[in-house]
């Protein structure tokens, strides 16, 4: 249907560049992106002089830790630059703990990125029906998100409570005598993490979404309805498509919380040791390099190793932003 839309925009204007989904056109790039001429060196004293900033305290820290992972420092050992290798990047390898860790990390990462986006599209769609009080609801769903971690974490702490907590008092009325440990329980702690995680940020999902089906066309849902098109296959066919800007955008921003979420753990227990079976990455890198003894090398590695995930996250929508000439 698409591509129908695509043919009749080129008959009725001549115009033969593609048909964008959010209405606009494609047009192929003539240009250089990096123009050196006399605008750019105009615009020097405002842009270089933050650039510089930036670059020396952040990506200068960078390289700093990248160098320290290569040492050996710790607490009965001086950081020598003399000797570099790469053996804290092997000993993480071989370490169970960074093993366990790293699961734990991309668990976290793809259930409670999924998750939040299930959720926010079900709620975007349901909002997006015209409904009575709509801001009200809107405003309810993305309450959370405005919540700092450590809240969060006391607010789901007392949810969680096996004693008289409300989840566990629910099921105890429900005739369940033993309701779950939820949070001394290896098995399910980390289920129990990414649900809270998902309560506070699937309100953020959903107002991407919920911009997204505003953004498109009233015209496609006519034509899709015309064409004799189901529910089911309009938001199939015509919808969903039509979301992969926002559903990509939305996935980095959520992969970069759940990349957070050591501030979360630290608040449950109020140290570097998260309850059993919800270690992740960056709480052991900060157990490593603060914890007794310290080994400031290999927490630098795991933080060498910690910052190239993050760069895998937000890869594919910089690849995305720059095919679409937004970058």
């Amino acid at each position: 249907m698409i591509e129908q839309l695509r043919d009749t925009y080129r008959k009725l204007t001549g115009n033969t560049d593609d048909l964008r989904t959010d209405g606009g056109t494609a047009t192929e790039r003539t240009s250089s992106r990096f123009d050196m001429g006399p605008d750019f060196l105009r615009s020097l004293p405002f842009w270089l002089p933050p650039f510089l900033v930036m670059g020396f305290f952040v990506y200068g820290a960078i390289g700093w830790n990248f160098l320290v992972s290569l040492t050996d420092y710790n607490s009965f050992v001086p950081p020598t630059y003399s000797h570099l290798d790469f053996e804290m990047y092997t000993r993480a390898f071989s370490d169970p703990t960074f093993i366990a860790a790293t699961k734990n990390t991309f668990v976290l990462l793809v259930v409670f990125t999924v998750f939040c986006l299930l959720v926010g599209l079900g709620l975007a769609i349901l909002i997006d029906q015209k409904i009575r009080f709509e801001n009200t609801f809107r405003t309810i769903y993305l309450l959370p998100m405005s919540l700092s971690f450590v809240v969060t974490a006391q607010f789901w702490l007392w949810m969680y409570n096996y004693s008289d907590g409300p989840i566990n008092v629910i099921i105890r009325g429900i005739g369940i005598q033993n309701p779950p440990h939820w949070i001394s329980d290896p098995s399910i702690v980390l289920g129990s993490v990414i649900l809270a995680l998902v309560w506070q940020f699937s309100g953020y999902a959903m107002v991407v979404y919920l911009a997204g089906l505003r953004a498109i066309p009233n015209d496609h849902f006519e034509a899709a309805r015309v064409d004799g098109a189901s529910t089911y296959r309009l938001y199939r066919r015509v919808v969903i498509p039509q979301l992969k800007g926002a559903t990509i955008s939305a996935s980095v921003v959520l992969m970069v919380f759940g990349l957070k979420a050591f501030d979360f753990l630290y608040s449950l227990t109020g140290s570097y040791y998260p309850p059993k079976g919800s270690d992740i990455l960056a709480t052991m890198m900060v157990r490593q390099a603060f914890g007794s003894p310290n080994n400031t090398a290999y927490a630098a590695a795991i933080g060498i190793m910690l910052f190239l995930l993050a760069l895998v996250v937000i890869a594919p929508y910089l690849t995305y932003q720059y095919k679409r000439g937004e970058l």
